[in-house]
């Protein structure tokens, strides 16, 4: 595996790191800002809706522009944000530092994945994303607690500062490691970058992507709750716990990665499968302590085997505009998070009991494997992309194919 891969994951790990830290920070950041906890709360919101808004519209904006100036583009935005976080006066300001922060979020892991996969044999292209993606993962095992130890012990400040480090090594790396290219969209420009999701099979691999992560964040949300009020947990055992499923994440990933090479569809469907089912068990995982850590474990892994196939079923299905595609699958991504949260929380408002919430995400995995079979029908039909080619889900791009990418 070439050692650009290196660089994207290093940009991953800062993303992922001050992405999912300001859970943990909130409490800091209320106290020194004079605000609420709900009110620190919408920090984390601010940033899924910049990752929302800003993955389809600044992949589609730099279609003409090399990969690497973007990929190197989006990471010095990333760090300006996080600067500006560390030095927010105060939380209206917070507020607009951290929706720039997540502006590129979207977009860089979008054009990586291009990057990623240009950069490999074909029977390669699910490895080398999830290679990209153990960033992202890995952030979760150790990013996030290391970073929030620093905010609680050094000030909530001094984390964005530590992600900003990260961001500038990421952008050294990049523009040490990552092959010089030329544009990475067609000469059609913003217009054929959006004519390209003007496609059925599109539109279902994505709305696989909101069913099937909105089944692991209805979840996830109210983890720490099922723990504790279920399992028996005490509350700082909490964190060690989290990173359990970080590592279950990473497993799941390099595995998902590897599988999707050989059988793309067939990874796509165990992986939903495994997912309902280990969300279904959930009442029974959490009844001790030891099968409700086993219980964290598999649902990182059960829910992120799925992450390389899906991603690069919207690529091919958008084949013309892969980079925008995939920038579109992290906006779903994020609209799964919040989706799936609010979700969970309406079976908790409902009395349905602390674990109710996975037993609801259960049927959302079930739903997206509906959505994924309606796909698999479709493509059996051959349907007709916006570019006029037929596009079928296959383990890898045909060598034609690959030259659009180029």
């Amino acid at each position: 595996m070439p050692l650009a891969l290196l660089a994207l994951a290093v940009g991953a790990f800062g993303i992922g790191t001050t992405e999912f830290v300001m859970m943990g920070l909130l409490p800091d950041v209320a106290d020194d800002l004079h605000i609420s906890i709900p009110s620190a709360g919408h920090l984390v919101s601010a940033y899924a809706l910049g990752v929302v808004i800003g993955a389809p519209l600044l992949a589609a904006a730099t279609a003409r522009v090399s990969r690497r100036k973007v990929l190197i583009g989006l990471m010095l935005l990333f760090v300006a944000g996080n600067v500006l976080s560390a030095f927010a006066p105060d939380y209206h300001w917070l507020l607009a530092a951290r929706f720039l922060s997540g502006l590129p979020h979207g977009a860089f892991f979008g054009v990586g994945a291009v990057v990623a996969t240009n950069l490999v044999a074909p029977e390669r292209k699910a490895r080398s994303v999830s290679l990209m993606f153990l960033g992202l993962t890995v952030a979760n095992v150790v990013g996030v607690p290391v970073a929030t130890l620093m905010g609680q012990h050094m000030g909530w400040r001094s984390t964005f500062l530590g992600v900003s480090v990260i961001g500038l090594l990421a952008v050294v790396s990049l523009a040490l490691l990552v092959p010089r290219d030329g544009t990475h969209g067609l000469a059609a420009g913003l217009r054929g970058e959006l004519a390209a999701l003007q496609s059925l099979p599109v539109w279902l691999a994505l709305g696989t992507t909101v069913a099937g992560f909105g089944a692991l964040f209805a979840a996830y949300s109210y983890i720490t709750p099922m723990l504790t009020d279920a399992a028996g947990y005490a509350d700082s055992s909490v964190t060690l716990l989290l990173a359990l499923f970080g590592v279950g994440a990473t497993a799941g990933n390099l595995l998902g990665g590897r599988l999707a090479d050989r059988s793309m569809r067939g990874t796509l469907f165990g992986g939903l499968v495994s997912l309902a089912a280990v969300l279904a068990l959930f009442p029974v995982l959490m009844a001790t302590a030891w099968s409700a850590a086993l219980a964290v474990v598999l649902l990182g892994t059960a829910a992120f085997v799925t992450s390389s196939p899906l991603l690069l079923m919207v690529m091919e299905k958008a084949s013309s505009a892969p980079s925008l595609a995939s920038s579109a699958n992290q906006a779903a991504f994020n609209l799964a998070n919040a989706g799936g949260a609010w979700i969970g929380g309406l079976a908790l408002a409902a009395g349905l009991g602390v674990t109710s919430p996975a037993v609801v995400g259960a049927g959302l995995a079930v739903l997206g494997l509906g959505v994924a079979g309606v796909a698999y029908v479709v493509d059996k039909r051959g349907p007709v992309s916006a570019g006029g080619r037929e596009r079928v889900v296959a383990s890898h791009v045909p060598e034609h194919a690959e030259s659009v990418h180029h």
